[in-house]
């Protein structure tokens, strides 16, 4: 089994330390980030499809991360799939269930370094596409509880300093003010939401927002941006930066 570094290293050419747009922090260019999406059978697998064009125009706005326009949608059988390691899985109810060879290749692939962030747009616990992810996600990791993640985890750090205030953990709702994962050693592969973060980031081609945000509203919306930059940063950086989440300029990211 490789690690996860030496799978970034290979696929991305992966370098730390290459994020920020300052002035002061002379920054190499960072490796393009695609962003791989997973179709899926059964359910609805493309709640928000007006979501990725505005994520990834704020991720190259605010940080040194070259980004590919167009999503990449693929299958578990697709062979590209280790070439993605960031994979984004949505829906609103319930789906078919993996075949077990999916199961093993999803398994191998989070396994290997690769990253899920996956979330319930509904956000009705224990039913739809929650229900159904919870057992998929209890079979490729028996031994890996889908547990809730610490305030002082590093998705809350990799770029923005992220609290469970009004601006904080949510998105076109907030049903939880936190964030769920499967956590192996010290790198959690799979993060879960089911705030429907991608709601609250759909744009429509006239520039308006598709959803308002509940309760918070565009103070909730930005910080679903900020949200959504932290688990792309934190897919490709992991927690190399966690000693320094109180340096002066990453403070002042907060501000932005």
């Amino acid at each position: 089994m490789i690690s996860r570094r030496r799978f970034l290293s290979l696929i991305l050419g992966f370098g730390a330390g290459l994020l920020f747009r300052s002035p002061s922090v002379r920054a190499a260019p960072f490796p393009q980030f695609f962003f791989s999406q997973l179709r899926y059978r059964g359910g609805q697998w493309d709640p928000n499809p007006l979501f990725v064009e505005p994520i990834i125009e704020e991720l190259e706005i605010r940080t040194s991360i070259d980004a590919a326009k167009e999503r990449q949608i693929l299958t578990l059988s697709d062979s590209d799939l280790f070439l993605c390691p960031f994979l984004y899985m949505a829906g609103k109810y319930e789906f078919d269930p993996f075949a077990s060879t999916e199961r093993e290749i999803l398994r191998r692939f989070l396994s290997y370094g690769g990253f899920l962030f996956a979330e319930d747009t509904i956000g009705a616990r224990g039913f739809g596409f929650d229900r159904t992810f919870r057992e998929e996600i209890r079979k490729i990791f028996p031994q890996n509880e889908l547990k809730r993640l610490p305030a002082d985890h590093s998705v809350y750090q990799s770029f923005y300093l992220i609290g469970s205030g009004p601006g904080g953990i949510g998105g076109r709702q907030r049903v939880n003010s936190y964030l769920e994962g499967i956590t192996l050693d010290s790198w959690t592969p799979v993060i879960y939401s089911q705030n429907d973060l991608s709601g609250a980031l759909a744009r429509d081609s006239s520039g308006k927002w598709v959803n308002d945000c509940v309760p918070g509203g565009e103070t909730q919306r930005t910080g679903a941006f900020k949200l959504g930059i932290n688990i792309i940063v934190y897919s490709l950086t992991s927690d190399y930066k966690k000693d320094l989440v109180h340096h002066p300029f990453i403070r002042k990211r907060q501000n932005l």
